[in-house]
């Protein structure tokens, strides 16, 4: 298993998102959490399997329907202590 760190930039606020992430990472079993900044981006921590991963950042990179992903960045990260995948409050 491996960890990485997204953030989200765009037009990814208001508009499910961070709801849909959790919905596409538990169907891949992907762990970790997602949260909105007060920047305007939405941060996540996902870990798990290398081709679940790469499928689950490409979905990341579109997005629900009414969001518009401008930029994506990652970077390794530290693996979650606890297995699951939740919302936590905005950061």
């Amino acid at each position: 298993m491996i960890a990485i760190r997204i953030v989200v930039f765009g037009r990814v606020q208001g508009v499910g998102y961070r709801d849909w992430l959790v919905r596409r990472a538990q169907a891949l079993d992907i762990h970790g959490w997602v949260r909105n900044r007060s920047d305007g981006t939405v941060e996540a921590l996902l870990s798990g399997e290398e081709a679940e991963l790469i499928q689950l950042t490409l979905d990341c990179r579109k997005g629900p329907g009414m969001a518009r992903v401008e930029n994506l960045i990652s970077e390794p990260a530290e693996a979650p202590a606890s297995r699951g995948f939740q919302r936590l409050p905005t950061l």
